[in-house]
């Protein structure tokens, strides 16, 4: 029903910039039956964002979908189900602050450090 939270919409990111509908159709189409296949665009620039959504005909075709591509280009393009990344992306948000204020300190750190180091040493 349209309001089950089905797996069958998938987020797919990492995406070359060239791509477009017609090739995550494409792509998709060798796993299942593709309801739709979306790009992301810029609507200032007319580029792609570099995402997009799929929706598949079913949560079976969604998932061998995903196996599928996993195999294919894991280094690449993320596949998954649309609803775990956005709270994912809500957790990767937290996750980058903490390591931003964690990089801060380290560099405000290593200048003291540095500083310090610069000290003429006093001769005995």
């Amino acid at each position: 029903g349209a309001l089950s939270m089905s797996n069958n919409k998938l987020y797919v990111g990492n995406l070359a910039y060239s791509v477009r509908d017609q090739d995550l159709q494409d792509a998709f189409g060798a796993y299942g039956q593709v309801q739709s296949a979306k790009v992301m665009m810029d609507r200032d620039t007319g580029r792609s964002k570099g995402f997009g959504f799929v929706e598949m005909e079913s949560d079976a075709d969604a998932q061998s979908a995903i196996n599928g591509l996993k195999a294919v280009a894991a280094a690449t393009v993320v596949v998954a189900p649309a609803v775990a990344v956005v709270k994912a992306a809500a957790a990767t948000v937290v996750a980058a602050a903490a390591v931003a204020v964690v990089k801060a300190v380290v560099a405000v750190t290593a200048v003291a450090v540095a500083a310090t180091d610069r000290q003429p040493a006093f001769a005995s």
